[in-house]
């Protein structure tokens, strides 16, 4: 799957400005970005949902190989599965939603306000629900194909991999410090994304709401 994917949705989204955005801008601009928000999430999750059973393919095209040995594998496509299921309810929650043309401007910001909250709460979790799922995934996969070469494959390949140190170090360096940096840095673009788009967003519509409110 993309881990990139969250910082890629906000980056299409126009640099709000804040508390200080005129008010007539925010007015002419509102459906357009209300628009295209919409449709930005609706691309992220048929692509999430997409990826999450591409990859449940491959995982148990992958067990198919290695036979019954592979069993752990259930595991990482359950895990997998799952973040596609998110997705999958994430995109029944917002049709739930949906409010028609006729329905006042002031409904209409207040529906943003809480879509863009619960966007937040999202990113600023990312761990919990996307990063962990897809790490224990990652860990049970690798740690099956281990288990399967250990039962399976010739004690010379073994030695082979000893007589070769830096095939071993480059792999032992990509599972303890390449993987969880590139997991790290998810998590960081996808805060800032929180604080550079989705935050100025909301006290631009804050502002709308209380201006019509008025």
């Amino acid at each position: 799957m993309n881990l990139n994917d969250y910082e890629a949705i906000w980056k299409r989204q126009e640099l709000p400005v804040g508390p200080g955005a005129d008010l007539a801008a925010l007015r002419g601009t509102f459906e357009k970005k209300r628009r295209k928000l919409a449709a930005t999430l609706l691309m992220r999750d048929i692509l999430e949902a997409s990826a999450g059973a591409f990859v449940s393919g491959v995982f148990a095209y992958s067990w198919w190989h290695m036979g019954k040995e592979g069993w752990p594998m259930v595991f990482a496509i359950a895990l997998i599965l799952g973040i596609s299921g998110f997705f999958v309810r994430e995109r029944f929650r917002s049709h739930r939603l949906r409010l028609g043309p006729d329905v006042p401007l002031v409904a209409k910001v207040e529906a943003d306000i809480a879509e863009l909250r619960h966007q937040r709460h999202l990113l600023l979790n990312i761990w919990s629900w996307y990063l962990m799922p897809c790490g224990g995934a990652i860990v049970i996969g690798g740690a099956t194909v281990v288990r399967v070469l250990i039962i399976k494959v010739q004690p010379e390949f073994f030695s082979a991999l000893r007589q070769h140190p830096s095939a071993l170090a480059w792999i032992i360096a990509y599972v303890v410090s390449v993987l969880p940096l590139c997991f790290w840095g998810v998590w960081a673009l996808n805060r800032r994304a929180v604080r550079r788009q989705i935050e100025p967003r909301l006290e631009e519509l804050e502002k709308l709401r209380q201006s019509l409110l008025a």
